[in-house]
């Protein structure tokens, strides 16, 4: 097996980008943390230009700062080129004035006294100076502009204390920002109104001065679930500078707002007002759906459903009908479909769209002649664009490509746009002139490159590989191979297992912390993703199947995944590993008590014990799902799928990762599982990373992660003794000489 060590591995991905043309190297850990990634694309009006933002690591930072690009449509790639530079500042919201020579975006360029604030620009496309158009004290959040292009608006203040602002675009050069919406407790949701001589927006009823005023005196205990004045919606008109209470009550707050085109029915979500259902992060599922009659404030309730979360309200071009997406039947859990309805139809029954094709369906945007509804969506290992004819059900697959597109369209302006990525390409933007075109690769026009490097790199052969479980079903996975091997040739696998477990794992390319198979690949490994029950795009009852037992179904389907491999003679079975993080964590931590198999695994924020895990997470509703009840309703059932139970089955040595603050899969679940392992005598290390979300989000600390579980793998699959010398990584990092730039 091709080895190679540390040094190379953390080789900086921007000093070997220019090596293009020269022999091909194997892909490094700090390729990984340095990847550049895109986002906020958008065509200008006139379709000439394309703007969007490039995220790049900073290492002397420990951060990613953003900037803002422009690339000529017809040229292509080619002609991108970056409008701003701040090496330790964000130029992020880029969005287009009417006359497709200017734009507007946000940036703390400006900041001093080491605090961000954050200001509007506008900004030429001809290279002119960024302007600043906004002085204020807090930062500029949430910057619109009006789709007739004659008014720019935006929100600014402290926290809950948020007021709305407009600024007139045909006199940017000497207008000041005029305040238009003030509230005691702020503004927390804004829009233009469809035909921009109105402001929809959301504001709490009250304000709770002292316990506003205790936070600021850092009194900052926080209070679960804490009682909140119900949210409602407002319309001001620009022109009389009056405004219209539009809801009210305390029965629920608004939230998923959405307007016709002829600006006379506006949708929206109201949520329960209740303490334990707002705060949840499974809220929406306890909200429904409503129709407001603009002019005459009558409101119709469309759904009545207790735990069925509903999609915004989407209308139609000539505002006579709409469509949202809900589970099928309007029962939890279930795949979404699409309901359809008139909306003169007061009172009317909503139609579920027929349809025979076994696929979650949303709604994104309507074709002009509104009869059809496009949304994007997973497919085995990709993710394509559909149709749906509202009227038959005819559900059509637009774009049919090896890899993941994520397409967005603009109705107003007719400019499409294209995110995807492949096993060999990171996510880059494309665009086609006519949108009937999309489905056809080769009238794409690539608009970015933001990774050329990637050319650089030998990567891991990718590609899907299907195979039979126990009981006989079809199930998929991503395989990767090392480019070097031979046939015939075993060599070691890991398994890496994506969370979810309601996710898929997809031929994109595979570039993250969580799954950086390409290193593996290098290092002479074969890689399996699998997509076992539970996964999303195969279908419902697929994804369904684990109700009741989580475990069993998906456990069967990887292990069965691992034996096909071996059968196939790619395999070594005395050399294998397995590692996840999230539901990928749960299923290594199951995989831990039910075989010996595997001589390492890695388990990142992974749950042992579902008893304690159900009142520790942030859901509950969901996880309830899987289980089929709640532990204290059945707790031997709830205790007989947790991994803690068969412990002492455990012999793998076992990583176990966690971020200190995780909301979702909390660290006492790491904990319960590393004191079972050290009191058994499993080799075990358990690394905490600082933070409060789900994931890992310093790239040092990323890198450090990719680098420990690799080689912790490597070590007990293929013997290696010096798994870890943090001298030898800080002297990599150049953390001990000085260096500012980057590892060396």
């Amino acid at each position: 097996m091709r080895r190679f060590n540390l040094f190379t591995c953390l080789l900086p991905f921007a000093a070997l980008s220019i090596m293009v043309a020269q022999s091909k190297r194997p892909m490094t850990f700090m390729d990984v943390v340095s990847m550049n990634t895109v986002s906020s694309g958008s065509v200008s009006p006139d379709g000439g230009w394309f703007l969007h933002t490039t995220s790049t690591l900073n290492w002397k930072k420990g951060k990613r700062f953003t900037d803002i690009w422009l690339a000529h449509v017809e040229k292509g790639a080619v002609s991108a080129r970056a409008l701003t530079a701040t090496r330790d500042k964000n130029e992020t919201d880029p969005q287009w004035l009417s006359d497709s020579r200017r734009f507007l975006f946000l940036s703390d360029r400006e900041s001093g006294d080491g605090k961000s604030v954050v200001q509007l620009y506008v900004m030429p496309i001809d290279g002119g100076e960024a302007r600043r158009i906004t002085d204020v004290k807090e930062s500029v959040a949430s910057p619109q502009v009006a789709h007739d292009g004659h008014w720019i608006g935006f929100l600014s203040g402290k926290e809950a204390e948020r007021s709305l602002w407009t600024l007139p675009v045909d006199s940017l050069d000497e207008a000041k920002p005029h305040q238009r919406v003030k509230k005691a407790a702020g503004v927390s949701w804004w829009m233009f109104s469809a035909d921009s001589r109105s402001i929809l927006f959301t504001a709490p009823d009250s304000a709770d001065t002292a316990n506003r005023k205790r936070k600021e005196m850092k009194f900052d205990v926080r209070i679960r679930n804490e009682a909140a004045p119900p949210e409602h919606l407002w319309i001001y008109d620009l022109k009389t500078s009056k405004e219209r209470r539009l809801t009210s009550g305390d029965a629920y707050s608004v939230t998923g707002v959405t307007m016709s085109d002829d600006g006379a029915w506006i949708g929206f979500r109201g949520i329960r007002n209740d303490r334990y259902m707002r705060t949840v992060t499974e809220s929406s599922a306890y909200g429904d759906l409503y129709l407001l009659h603009a002019a005459s404030g009558e409101i119709e309730r469309l759904t009545d459903n207790l735990e069925t979360p509903e999609s915004t309200i989407l209308f139609s071009p000539d505002s006579r009908s709409f469509v949202f997406s809900a589970p099928e039947d309007f029962t939890y859990f279930r795949d979404h479909r699409l309901y359809h309805r008139r909306v003169a139809e007061r009172g009317g029954m909503l139609r579920e769209v027929p349809t025979n094709r076994d696929l979650f369906m949303s709604a994104e945007w309507w074709s002009d002649d509104g009869t059809t509804v496009y949304f994007n969506e997973g497919t085995r290992a990709t993710n394509q664009l559909f149709s749906v004819n509202v009227n038959t059900g005819e559900v059509r697959q637009v774009t049919s490509e090896r890899g993941t597109a994520d397409v967005s369209h603009d109705r107003r302006t007719k400019r499409t746009v294209i995110l995807f990525s492949s096993p060999t390409e990171p996510a880059e933007y494309f665009t086609v002139e006519r949108f009937d075109r999309v489905g056809r690769r080769t009238a794409w026009k690539r608009l970015t490159d933001a990774n050329p490097g990637v050319r650089a790199l030998d990567l891991g052969v990718t590609d899907t590989v299907t195979w039979r479980s126990n009981d006989g079903t079809i199930v998929e996975g991503i395989l990767v191979l090392p480019p070097r091997r031979r046939p015939g040739e075993r060599v070691p696998l890991v398994v890496q297992i994506h969370g979810g477990p309601a996710a898929a794992s997809l031929l994109s390319f595979n570039a993250s912390y969580g799954t950086y198979s390409h290193l593996f690949a290098a290092a002479g490994y074969a890689v399996l993703l699998p997509n076992y029950r539970g996964s999303t795009n195969y279908g419902e009852a697929f994804r369904t199947a684990i109700r009741g037992e989580y475990f069993r179904l998906g456990f069967e389907d990887i292990m069965s995944g691992v034996d096909h491999l071996v059968e196939r003679g790619i395999v070594d079975p005395e050399r294998m590993a397995s590692m996840g993080w999230s539901a990928g964590g749960h299923w290594s931590n199951w995989i831990l008590v039910q075989t010996d198999r595997f001589k390492a695994i890695s388990s990142g924020a992974g749950a042992v014990n579902w008893i304690s895990m159900y009142a520790q997470s942030d859901i509950q509703r969901t996880r309830q799902e899987y289980f089929g009840t709640r532990p204290y309703e059945d707790f031997d059932h709830v205790w007989n799928i947790s991994p803690l139970k068969y412990i002492k089955n455990a012999k793998t040595p076992t990583m176990i990762h966690v971020v200190d603050g995780d909301p979702r899969v909390p660290r006492p679940q790491s904990e319960e599982l590393h004191m079972a392992l050290r009191q058994l005598g499993v080799p075990t290390e358990f690394f905490v990373y600082p933070g409060s979300t789900h994931g890992i989000t310093e790239p040092r600390n990323q890198l450090v992660k990719m680098v420990v579980e690799f080689r912790w793998i490597d070590r007990w699959v293929n013997g290696r003794e010096d798994w870890l010398d943090w001298n030898e990584l800080l002297r990599t990092l150049g953390t001990d000489n000085g260096a500012e730039d980057g590892p060396k």
